[in-house]
């Protein structure tokens, strides 16, 4: 039940993550979640699109190094100590986050999130197992 997240490598320079927005913007890619880091010479800005076949070709085409993962994404309540009570499970389990990040979208109760980890079936499972809504390609398309 993954969802793929998709990695671009960028240029650390002016107007480079633009450039990306743009393209995938043009071709009517949606961004729902995004983070960027980066190094003095390099960017890695990883996504979360309503269209990720879409959003691979068109990178891929215009030259830049992609590279799709797959990541759960989870709906947490909106509250203070949510976050705690997820990450808690999956900490209970030994399951090492690697990174984490949200989405854009919000409900008035909900917030989601993003999350890299070694083994995605053992987390899912857990964070069903302890009443979590993982989200889906299909919950992606309706934020």
């Amino acid at each position: 039940m993954a969802i793929q997240q998709i990695t671009v490598f960028v240029e650390n320079k002016q107007g480079s993550v633009v450039a990306i927005t743009d393209t995938l913007a043009k071709h009517n890619v949606n961004l729902r979640a995004l983070s960027i880091a980066e190094t003095e010479d390099f960017g890695i800005l990883r996504l979360i699109v309503n269209d990720e076949a879409t959003a691979e070709k068109t990178l891929n085409d215009e030259g830049y190094l992609i590279k799709v993962t797959d990541v759960v994404g989870v709906k947490i309540g909106d509250a203070p100590g949510k976050l705690t009570e997820a990450l808690g499970v999956l900490a209970k389990e030994g399951i090492n986050v690697e990174y984490l990040y949200a989405f854009m979208a919000r409900t008035e109760k909900h917030a989601y999130l993003v999350i890299r980890v070694a083994d995605n079936t053992t987390a899912e499972k857990a964070l069903e197992n302890a009443g979590f809504h993982l989200v889906t390609k299909s919950d992606i398309e309706k934020l």
